[in-house]
């Protein structure tokens, strides 16, 4: 099953669950869920067929909980809760469904969410608010905290902030529900970045952030053990030779570990790196357009064979075959339409 979060100004109806074609890569769309006003990034829990989405809206956000029927992809609303900051961009949950953890860009703040046995939100227990500012004045002007994701051990979470170019860290428990600031209690890149979203290495032993409004990949090295990210390498996800604007979006790791992908907004492309698996270092490969305006989030499906992508302003998700040996994509010829894509989450569930 995909799961895609949407932005409703055009015409979107909310939350759309799709199967997939696990030969083909297409999607046939299987349910529709309304009700909710942008609920533009998800977070799934499979064992407990749950899933989480952002009410990306301001001055105060929200979170909405669901129960998913994986038979027809349907979701049931369970309830809400306040994000604790404004317009609410990004949220994950850890393994064992205790917590949902929010980012909140506006206001700069991140927050924890409870769930209950019966899959209900509960109140925040957790509330962390950033302060500070950046070079750029026109999208720095304070703190933007733009992404939340627990490391592989889940022992600290890790809030890209774009307005101060920081990568906090804080000690993350999910029995107490606690965000602590860690020491360090961040990791700086580089002045007027826009750190944005981020992505480990299937060892646990880098990070790779894409940077939104420089439109750079920041390599680090991470030590799990003590919470700690030392910078590696500064590569660009544009081509050189690209003299329009542009901005990143989103980056994940390939599941084999041997490649990274970034989304160009603009320039309207995935940029495509190999990994170098003994030092995190990556090395050029190419570049994809992804036959769309503004490919805002990207996934993987579960079989490593396909990546999708999702260009919000052409109201598309198209899917792409992955060559395993040399990380380059090509289309497979599956367009989906859809309004307004923002954020694609693959879910496979076991039989029952």
């Amino acid at each position: 099953m995909l799961f895609v979060g949407t932005y409703t100004a055009r015409g979107s109806e909310g939350i759309y669950s799709y199967r997939v074609d696990p030969d083909t890569g297409a999607l046939t769309l299987a349910a529709v869920t309304g009700g909710v006003a942008n609920p533009s990034f998800l977070a799934v829990d499979v064992p407990r067929r749950r899933l989480f989405a952002v009410q990306e809206t301001g001055p105060e956000g929200a979170v909405f909980a669901y129960h998913i029927d994986a038979q027809t992809g349907e979701l049931t609303p369970v309830n809400q809760q306040p994000s604790h900051g404004a317009a609410p961009c990004h949220l994950s949950v850890d393994s064992g469904g205790r917590c949902v953890l929010v980012a909140n860009y506006s206001t700069g703040s991140a927050c924890v969410l409870p769930v209950g046995q019966d899959g209900q939100l509960l109140e925040a227990s957790a509330v962390v608010q950033h302060a500070g500012s950046g070079p750029r004045t026109d999208r720095q002007e304070g703190p933007h905290a733009h992404s939340i994701t627990l490391d592989p051990h889940e022992r600290f979470a890790l809030v890209a902030d774009l307005g101060l170019d920081r990568v906090m860290v804080y000690a993350f428990h999910a029995g107490r529900g606690t965000l602590t600031p860690h020491a360090p209690p961040w990791a700086q890149v580089h002045p007027a970045a826009g750190p944005r979203h981020l992505a480990f290495h299937p060892s646990g032993r880098y990070v790779y952030v894409i940077n939104e409004l420089d439109s750079t990949l920041t390599a680090f090295a991470y030590d799990a053990g003590e919470g700690i990210l030392t910078p590696l390498q500064t590569a660009p996800t544009l081509p050189g030779h690209f003299d329009g604007h542009s901005t990143c979006a989103d980056v994940h790791v390939s599941p084999s570990g041997r490649f990274l992908y970034g989304s160009n907004r603009g320039h309207d492309s995935l940029v495509i790196y190999a990994i170098d698996a003994s030092t995190g270092l990556l090395a050029y490969v190419g570049h994809e357009p992804t036959q769309g305006r503004n490919p805002r989030n990207f996934a993987f499906d579960p079989t490593g064979r396909f990546l999708l992508a999702a260009n919000q302003d052409s109201d598309t998700l198209v899917t792409f075959r992955l060559d395993p040996e040399t990380g380059k994509l090509s289309p497979t010829g599956h367009v989906t339409h859809v309004s307004m894509p923002v954020c694609l989450k693959f879910a496979v569930f076991p039989d029952e």
